[in-house]
């Protein structure tokens, strides 16, 4: 599977076309609206939430409520776009009206894409840039991601994501019942997190970080359990799952790191405190006693559960801004600013466990190809009872 995105952050509209959808899987609009209203949820959101109400049209590829096996196309719609017209329409205008177009940024903001990018494309007006590196573009991502993850689940796979971190204040609670109570606990937080203590850290952290004019970030984690073993591949680089997730992860605005499993700790300890033995049982078949390699070996699934987390640095948009230099005149200036938000990092575990979704479908498609997604869950059922009978 793969899909496009396209849309500026204050242009009419977010696209998406997803190819490679077997026929026949069951898609509604509510589905995807779902996703998209928590990835606008989050203690610590900026004014942008207030004004956007995201929700999804499908304009192809789904018919009374089933995939056709054709692209599916999705669409949302900028609600902001009526003040924008002008600054971000795709028609000429003459010069007497460039002076109504205030909105023109030459001056790059530390953290973001503005210089690199206004270098890159030869942009005189790093608006040109700062619009389409926007983290709304995650929106149609998360979008894309509610397909996959309502394939996963038909398919008898959950995903969750939530925060661990914010701000250096670490949640303390690390283990749950089942993937439905960290879901139900981690939605009522307005932080994602699953220690009430620490949320609350959290969110005196967040205040204060808007109150000096800052930004604050943290740490996600996604969770996915119900994966077959022996998904990815050891036999080419470019085909291991976890590589793929990483890559997936670090896709995201602000992302800086990732890890699986115990991670960065790994290499602190003794190969005997680090490798997950293997055991078996009839009721279970072959499991792993411990799993601190997030669910991998080889750059394969083991069917463990897949625990991979991702670093998110401070947003970069300040309203106490840092220093820049103006590319017209070459004079230091403070950095422009946006609307933004103080943090970001609870809508980002939204937005990594719908990337992570999208990756492990796509895997599980490309692996177990069919055009039809009732051919598609026999050959994942045959799967999950030969991993466990072989």
């Amino acid at each position: 599977m793969r899909y496009l995105t396209s849309g500026e952050s204050h242009g009419p509209q977010l696209t998406t076309i997803i190819e490679g959808l077997p026929a026949g899987l069951p898609l509604l609009e509510t589905d995807i609206n779902e996703s998209l209203a928590r990835r606008q949820k989050g203690y610590g959101r900026g004014r942008r939430m207030q004004i956007e109400k995201d929700t999804v049209q499908i304009t192809s590829g789904v018919r009374h409520g089933y995939t056709l096996g054709s692209p599916v196309g999705l669409v949302v719609e900028n609600d902001d776009w009526k003040h924008w017209t002008k600054i971000m329409g795709q028609a000429p205008i003459e010069p007497e009206e460039l002076e109504e177009v205030k909105r023109k940024i030459t001056r790059p903001r530390p953290g973001h894409a503005d210089l690199n990018g206004a270098v890159k494309y030869g942009h005189r007006d790093m608006r040109n840039v700062l619009e389409r590196s926007s983290a709304r573009e995650t929106t149609v991502r998360v979008a894309a991601g509610a397909v996959a993850k309502k394939l996963l689940s038909s398919l008898g796979i959950e995903v969750v994501g939530h925060v661990v971190e914010i701000g250096g204040i670490v949640s303390n609670v690390k283990t749950y019942s089942s993937m439905e109570e960290l879901k139900t606990i981690t939605e009522e937080s307005p932080v994602r997190c699953l220690d009430n203590v620490a949320a609350e850290e959290m969110m005196a952290a967040i205040d204060n970080a808007k109150k000096n004019g800052d930004s604050i970030g943290g740490v996600v984690e996604v969770v996915v359990e119900g994966m077959p073993a022996g998904v990815g591949s050891y036999v080419h680089y470019d085909r291991k799952l976890d590589a793929k997730l990483a890559y997936a992860m670090l896709s995201i605005n602000a992302f800086k790191g990732v890890e699986f499993g115990i991670g960065f700790e790994a290499a602190r300890k003794p190969g005997s405190q680090v490798h997950d033995e293997i055991a078996w049982s009839e009721e279970k078949g072959y499991y792993r006693k411990t799993n601190n390699l997030g669910g991998f070996e080889g750059g394969m699934t083991t069917g463990m559960p897949i625990v991979v987390k991702g670093v998110m640095k401070p947003i970069p948009t300040l309203y106490k801004p840092l220093e820049s230099v103006d590319i017209d005149t070459k004079e230091p200036f403070n950095a422009s600013i946006e609307r933004s938000d103080s943090c970001a990092v609870p809508a980002a575990a939204v937005v990594a466990e719908h990337v992570i979704a999208w990756e492990l479908a796509s895997a599980i498609v490309e692996q177990f190809y069919a055009d039809r997604f009732e051919t598609l869950k026999d050959i994942i059922d045959d799967q999950k009872r030969y991993a466990k009978e072989f």
